[in-house]
């Protein structure tokens, strides 16, 4: 039978790694094709990985909390094998590799076990054998790590203490090696080994007043009750806040607003949104009309379609709107309509439900939040009449659509002008001033709002 390794997949264009979060299937279980067997998590989506064909899992090369780049092994597979022969054989490799210990160990081996705790303080080495997957910190161990903190007597404090290199700061073996080779200068062993024991049964939110060496809580969290609450941030949203900063960082963002007369659209919406339902089977929000607008503004301002390369500006030719979602949980998505200049207002009707029903259930995969190239945010949504957004990396711009109100508005009519009732919104366009200007981001915006005002009563359904 073959023996192959299951590699992570690639999951979009600009996913380069991902966290496994659960093993689905025990090593030397038998396993059916397509049948999940690990759950990953990546900086927009968590998804899952089949096994290829008929066959067992014979070895997991990872363990829960790894960060696994693209097309690294996550497992031996043998193809059309059985449990049984899998186990036999395993059995059989390691009575050859492995050698049977002797029933009394021998001075040398008393020695050398007895070596270490002569020269380390008894209760560091305690705790070094209590090496868990996740620290207090929710930060997570690979196993490369954890053998070699354990190896070494590093204490689970000390671990804790060690400033990380690796994703989400997590500790490599690099960094486990530098502060093994410093004496361990982060902390000293005679206070790591007291503190450890403490550590163990310390509470989550006083552990991580511990590992910032202070028992005191930062000033910022004292207020005049004297109470507060530390919530630790999900995984999501800690990779949402990366990616916020990182695209401040990146992006000099410039916002320009307008205000639009909408009253049009959303008479002709109200008075077609049964229709269209009987018609098509899909609900008509305002979200696919003002989704028409902005690809038409796009095919009149290509340079807005765009993202940064280096010193080059990369124009794209195909239009994949993304659509900014809150997620149950709070934290935010943005699954992507692909060509979504080549839908209807029907097929965008069709998509744009798919998509946020899919958001809210958690079952979108890693194609549908990956290679837009312009978003759109509605945070009318939370009642706010505007916003200035954070431009989604790497696209150059965003669109936040606020709340539609009724507003008094000056209307010019042949007989001169009129106070009436309006539906009023604002477009809030952030935009990256690198390679968008002024003249070019605020036209774009407008011209979205010409297109809204322009909406006719006389549309049909179809159209």
């Amino acid at each position: 039978m073959a023996i192959i390794d299951i590699l992570l997949p690639k999951m979009g264009e600009s996913v380069a790694e991902a966290t496994i979060t659960k093993l689905l299937v025990d090593a030397g279980s038998n396993v059916e094709a397509d049948e999940a067997v690990v759950e990953i998590a990546t900086d927009k989506v968590d998804s899952e990985v089949p096994a290829p064909e008929d066959g067992v899992l014979v070895e997991w090369l990872v363990a829960e909390g790894d960060v696994i780049q693209v097309g690294e092994p996550l497992a031996r597979y043998e193809i059309g094998g059985s449990s049984s022969d899998s186990l036999s054989d395993s059995s059989a490799r390691q009575s050859e590799s492995e050698p049977v210990a002797p029933s009394v160990p021998d001075k040398k081996v008393l020695e050398s076990v007895s070596a270490p705790l002569a020269a380390s303080d008894p209760v560091a080495h305690t705790e070094s054998q209590k090496i868990s997957k996740s620290g207090a910190s929710g930060r997570f161990y690979s196993p490369l790590v954890r053998s070699i903190a354990s190896e070494e007597g590093v204490s689970m404090y000390e671990l804790e203490s060690i400033t990380g290199s690796g994703a989400e700061g997590r500790v490599t073996k690099k960094d486990i090696l530098e502060f093994l080779s410093s004496g361990r200068k982060a902390s000293s062993s005679s206070s790591s080994s007291s503190s450890s024991a403490k550590t163990a049964d310390t509470p989550k939110a006083t552990v991580h007043n511990v590992v910032a060496s202070s028992s005191e809580p930062h000033p910022a969290f004292k207020s005049v009750s004297g109470g507060y609450e530390i919530v630790e941030m999900d995984r999501m949203r800690k990779l949402i806040a990366n990616h916020m900063i990182n695209s401040v960082a990146t992006s000099p963002h410039v916002t320009s607003f307008v205000e639009a007369d909408v009253t049009s659209l959303v008479l002709w919406r109200n008075n077609n949104k049964n229709e269209f339902l009987e018609k098509f089977g899909e609900k008509l929000t305002f979200t696919p009309l003002i989704a028409e607008a902005i690809i038409k503004a796009i095919g009149d301002f290509p340079g807005v379609n765009a993202s940064v390369d280096g010193d080059n500006v990369v124009i794209h030719k195909g239009i994949h709107l993304g659509m900014a979602a809150a997620l149950p949980s709070g934290n935010l998505i943005v699954p992507v309509i692909k060509n979504a200049d080549s839908y209807n207002l029907q097929g965008l009707a069709r998509q744009v439900n798919d998509l946020a029903l899919r958001a809210r259930q958690g079952k979108l995969g890693p194609d549908d939040i990956s290679g837009g190239t312009y978003t759109m945010s509605n945070v009318g949504t939370f009642g706010n009449v505007m916003g200035t957004p954070i431009i989604n990396q790497p696209q150059v711009g965003i669109l936040a659509l606020g709340a539609i109100r009724k507003k008094p508005a000056v209307i010019e009519t042949p007989e001169g002008d009129v106070i009436a009732i309006r539906h009023m919104m604002f477009l809030s366009h952030s935009y990256d001033h690198r390679v968008v200007d002024g003249q070019q981001g605020g036209s774009f915006v407008r011209r979205v709002a010409d297109y809204l005002e322009a909406f006719s009563l006389d549309r049909p359904i179809e159209g």
